[in-house]
């Protein structure tokens, strides 16, 4: 049986045996037949207080948050949606566009053309945020359950505070936008360091389709809550990243609402763990490095059985990445549990532990082997990880070594769907 991966910008086609396959992807759901309309809709009457047009007054001045480039929100069409029902009320030069790198890396200029669209970054001022400049941030206090709180210095200072996203479920945050256009998105690196602590990710609430009681999404929330958002939009995406609907209004009500749908979209529940699960990380944008792979990685390890196989298909073209210190910590310990013993044993956090963590409990239960495009043999073995050229014959080979009946799952569009043991999930 062949079923074609999202990889990369082009999709990888595997084989894998019908009779011990099951395929977990996303229910179709047809775009809005005008994604604008939906939008417009969402802005004109939302979930929970007035339209967005009704909380602005002339001269005020504005920020908007949105998500960065290795998240695929349909900006060229949000953005100017919000432009365009501030229009006749505050003047696009008293408006910014804060792109919400949390720890990312900022775009280039080419990829914020890309992501907003020419007309967007010709006449709005757009900036990357920056979690190490200490002259983009401000000082806010201590929120949520201890969390140091320095903030972007032009987000606090706006007059109008507008978060842009969209929901999907997330592997420990539960699910992303909303309040996340603010904390990680806006923060400082002490501050996401302080959210993805040891701690927190560790807590068994901490993963895919949980909110309340995960201890990283209610610090997310009580700091959105105590700095303030004037008004929120989400959207939930299709499989093709177009819009299904649109969610508009007060931050909390607003995802309260959009993580209800996403759930129903997103989330399926399978009788049994599997022998092998072949994932991805949705294809491009979301597999430019092994960092966001993790995703995949964490999709897989809640359906696989213990000691099972994952095998992860994610391009990396953008390497581990260079950037932070994600690659640095995966090869300062011998092995994957050494690592979680490490990270444990830390009285300080440092940057992208979370990650690290996250990925040391999925090697240290599972065997997980990559299918990259820009990752040599090599590069993987510093993070513990295995290579395959050909995924077709590695599941075979896993398959084969499990013994008769064992069974394979297959989500080629990642996390994108989530799979669940049936009862696994609260």
């Amino acid at each position: 049986m062949k079923v074609r991966l999202a990889y990369g910008q082009s999709g990888l086609d595997i084989d894998v045996p019908p009779k011990a396959t099951t395929v977990v992807e996303p229910v179709h759901h047809e775009a809005a037949a005008d994604q604008t309309a939906v939008l417009r809709t969402a802005l004109r009457a939302p979930v929970a207080g007035p339209p967005l047009r009704d909380r602005v007054r002339p001269g005020q001045t504005v920020a908007i948050s949105a998500c960065d480039g290795t998240r695929p929100q349909p900006r060229h069409l949000m953005i100017p949606a919000v432009l365009d029902e501030l229009d006749g009320i505050v003047r696009l030069e008293d408006v910014v566009v804060l792109v919400a790198t949390g720890t990312h890396r900022g775009n280039s200029e080419a990829e914020l053309r890309a992501m907003f669209g020419d007309e967007v970054v010709d006449t709005v001022r757009i900036v990357n945020h920056d979690a190490r400049d200490t002259a983009q941030l401000t000082w806010l206090g201590t929120h949520g359950k201890g969390v140091p709180v320095w903030l972007n210095r032009e987000w606090v200072a706006a007059d109008v505070r507008i978060t842009t996203g969209f929901v999907e479920p997330h592997f420990f945050a539960g699910f992303s936008g909303g309040p996340k256009l603010v904390a990680p998105g806006l923060a400082a690196l002490e501050t996401v360091l302080v959210l993805h602590d040891a701690a927190r990710i560790g807590d068994p609430r901490a993963t895919w389709g949980v909110i309340h009681g995960n201890p990283v999404h209610d610090d997310v929330r009580a700091i959105a809550e105590a700095t303030g958002v004037t008004f929120a939009l989400d959207v939930v995406l299709n499989r093709d990243k177009d819009i299904v609907a649109a969610f508009g209004g007060d931050l909390l009500a607003m995802h309260a609402a959009a993580t209800a749908t996403a759930k129903r979209m997103a989330m399926r529940p399978v009788p049994a763990p599997f022998d092998v699960v072949v994932t991805t990380n949705s294809g491009f944008p979301l597999d430019q490095n092994l960092y966001q792979a993790v995703k995949g990685m964490s999709a897989a390890y809640q359906v696989v059985r213990p000691g099972g196989t994952i095998v992860c298909a994610a391009e990396c073209r953008d390497g581990f990445p260079d950037h932070g210190s994600y690659r640095e910590v995966l090869a300062s310990a011998a092995s994957p549990r050494a690592l979680l013993d490490d990270i444990n044993a830390r009285t300080e956090t440092v940057p992208d532990q979370w990650q690290v963590q996250i990925q040391a409990r999925i090697q240290s239960g599972s065997r997980v082997v990559m299918h990259t495009g820009f990752l040599s043999d090599a590069e993987l073995a510093t993070a513990h990880l295995e290579q395959t050229r050909d995924i077709s014959a590695t599941v075979a080979e896993a398959l084969a070594a499990a013994g008769p009946g064992a069974r394979v799952c297959v989500l080629p569009e990642g996390p994108q769907t989530i799979p669940y043991v049936d009862g696994g999930l609260s």
